[in-house]
């Protein structure tokens, strides 16, 4: 018996669009009816993007992301979170501002 023709190779993926982070945050914070300091503010961006922004929620994202100082130090962890998560889109093709990741 005639072997069955070989699938054609898959067509690689197209690569997913680069999403501009600050255009999108620009165009909700506009859109609130409250004026958050999503830039520098960790509990600002997660409001922004209405995510649970208590502290236990920041303590967890901190322990998701490795965070190796102390918690309880919030100040500290804020701007290491705000930092840390700008990175992280980033990372997963996201333009994101230099001055965002610093």
């Amino acid at each position: 018996p005639a072997a069955a023709p070989a699938a054609p190779a898959a067509a690689p993926a197209a690569a997913a669009p680069v999403v501009d982070v600050e255009v999108v945050l620009v165009d909700l914070a506009n859109k609130s009816a409250e004026k958050l300091n999503w830039r520098t503010s960790i509990v600002d961006l997660m409001k922004l993007l209405q995510l649970d922004s208590s502290l236990a929620a920041r303590k967890e994202l901190a322990q998701e992301l490795h965070f190796t100082g102390d918690t309880n130090d919030s100040a500290s962890m804020n701007i290491w979170l705000h930092r840390q998560v700008m990175i992280k889109l980033a990372e997963n093709g996201g333009k994101v501002p230099e001055e965002l990741k610093n």
